[in-house]
């Protein structure tokens, strides 16, 4: 609706002025409901192209669009603002839309089939997924639903690192809890892994091999331990519906040689020095507040650096847009990389970085203390098993990124009307019981859907496409689950205060369930992009 209503002001201004440039109309939501359902500013835009007063430029741009059965009314305010106030007919006509639409109401094509490369929860292969990587996953998931819905050509990428000083700890973890096992002298790494799984990992190994592998290396132990856990990683992937369509592997960075061909083009450009056997990005030469290490003096990479090179082939391939869903840890490096990816050639404003904070889970609201090293957490898997995967779905996507999550095991437990996504599927439930009941929608008249709850609803579905076409531009799914929220409310207050089916108004019967149905798909359609489920029966 949003941009049916631009196209007429943008027509209508087209047929009173010659020429208005390049200018952009833009319209809003009114707080105060007195100044019309939307209102346009466009007046003030364009008083110095025309040369003209704004309150003379709302008047003739009035006395065009009134012509329009898009609007009931057309108010002008001072100083240049159009108030309009759209024909109950045009709302309800967008239902016939949706109703058409079905399954494909949301949906756009402004996106035009560009490649977009989305990566996210790339957690290195040390220990089963947590709640923090889980917050990630979802984010993640959701923003790529997000993108294909508006026409983008997506690919889902984890990429993760199994080499390194973390991998050689947890070699070491898993050969320490064998030798345990097996009752023979070990020594755990000061900083080895803790967790039950390692634990879990040995006494398999032990299942399988007994104690054939005593005189195995290091090596043979961090390999083992690196399959077994990716394995569980992409099982616990699995349960929440997520499949990556790339699996890109930091070691392959060394392999091809990317690393250095960045260490050489920055070196070309004079942003490569050595200092204290170290070799060092001289980021302050290009803005940044410090110079950075990019290789250690031991020889090894600081994690920056792979970075780098990993972004890179991200655009050599083909990448229109890459999205980056990173943990808080990721807030002092990512800048560098970005800045690392302009002076070699590439657009870093095709780069999009999504920063999600960190999770807390309450329990009795008390937050329950988490570490992975010291084996003290609660996995993904284990908290999906407790309360669902859909409620874990909606709790990690229902805040803004940019919020402290607290995730409340007790209210994920409810169901009721306090536990937002059970609102929300309850609503969907309900209306598959109503439709059930009665199903008639054939030839509705739709003018009979005036009570002031309806024309709020029919507002709110109209809303959904230019919710989702706004997704795509900010990447903030809270506003889709708030959204789905809000509709439930309003439904549930519908149904309260409005008898729907009404067998002594048969015509009124069947315009109430064809909005019934519209909000049904809507519900189902917005639920689908958050990957939760739309029960029929609860």
């Amino acid at each position: 609706m949003k941009h049916k209503i631009i196209q007429e002001i943008e027509n209508g201004l087209n047929s009173i002025y010659n020429d208005i440039g390049d200018i952009k109309i833009s319209i809003e939501k009114p707080k105060n409901k007195d100044h019309g359902d939307v209102s346009t500013n466009i007046a003030l835009l364009l008083t110095k192209i025309l040369k003209k007063n704004p309150l003379e430029i709302c008047e003739e741009l009035k006395k065009e669009l009134i012509k329009s059965d898009l609007f009931e009314s057309i108010e002008i305010a001072k100083p240049g603002f159009v108030n309009f106030n759209l024909a109950i007919s045009s709302l309800t006509k967008s239902l016939n839309k949706i109703i058409d639409l079905n399954n494909e109401y949301g949906k756009n094509k402004s996106g035009k089939n560009k490649k977009v490369l989305v990566e996210f929860v790339s957690a290195n292969p040390t220990g089963p997924l947590t709640v923090g990587h889980g917050r990630g996953a979802i984010i993640g998931d959701v923003i790529s639903n997000i993108l294909s819905c508006n026409g983008f050509k997506v690919d889902r990428e984890y990429y993760y690192n199994n080499a390194g000083r973390q991998m050689r700890i947890l070699g070491e973890s898993l050969k320490a809890r064998y030798y345990e096992l097996l009752d023979k002298d070990y020594i755990f790494p000061d900083d080895g892994y803790k967790g039950d799984y390692i634990k879990d990992i040995a006494n398999s190994l032990i299942e399988n091999k007994k104690d054939e592998v005593l005189n195995e290396s290091d090596d043979f132990f961090k390999n083992n331990a690196e399959e077994y856990i990716f394995n569980q990683i992409k099982n616990t992937l699995s349960k929440i519906g997520l499949e990556f369509d790339n699996y890109f592997n930091e070691k392959t960075l060394y392999d091809n040689k990317k690393i250095f061909d960045v260490i050489n083009k920055l070196k070309d450009k004079n942003l490569i020095y050595e200092k204290d056997d170290a070799t060092w990005f001289k980021a302050t030469d290009i803005g940044m507040e410090s110079d950075r290490v990019l290789i250690k003096s031991t020889g090894e990479p600081t994690y920056r650096l792979p970075d780098m090179a990993y972004h890179v082939t991200k655009f050599e391939r083909g990448y229109d847009l890459c999205v980056d869903v990173f943990g808080a840890d990721h807030m002092d490096a990512y800048p560098d990389v970005l800045a690392a990816i302009d002076q070699l050639g590439f657009n870093k404003n095709n780069v999009k970085v999504i920063i999600h904070q960190f999770i807390s889970i309450l329990e009795d609201n008390e937050i329950v203390k988490m570490s992975t090293r010291k084996g003290n957490f609660i996995t993904l898997e284990k908290l999906i098993d407790d309360v669902g995967i859909d409620v874990v779905r909606y709790f990690f996507i229902m805040r803004s990124i940019n919020s402290h999550l607290n995730f409340d095991l007790k209210l994920a437990k409810e169901k009721s009307e306090k536990n937002p996504i059970f609102y929300i599927q309850y609503a969907h439930a309900r209306i598959c019981t109503i439709l059930d009941q009665n199903n008639n929608t054939d030839n509705p008249k739709l003018s009979l859907l005036n009570h002031e709850q309806e024309i709020k609803l029919i507002y709110l579905l109209i809303e959904f496409e230019d919710l989702i076409l706004k997704l795509s531009e900010n990447l903030e799914p809270q506003l889709l689950a708030n959204y789905l929220f809000d509709l439930a409310t309003k439904f549930h207050k519908y149904y309260s205060t409005c008898r729907i089916i009404n067998d002594d108004n048969e015509e009124l019967t069947k315009s109430r369930l064809y909005l019934t149905k519209a909000i049904k798909i809507t519900l189902s359609n917005g639920l689908n992009i958050l990957g939760i489920s739309s029960p029929e029966r609860m």
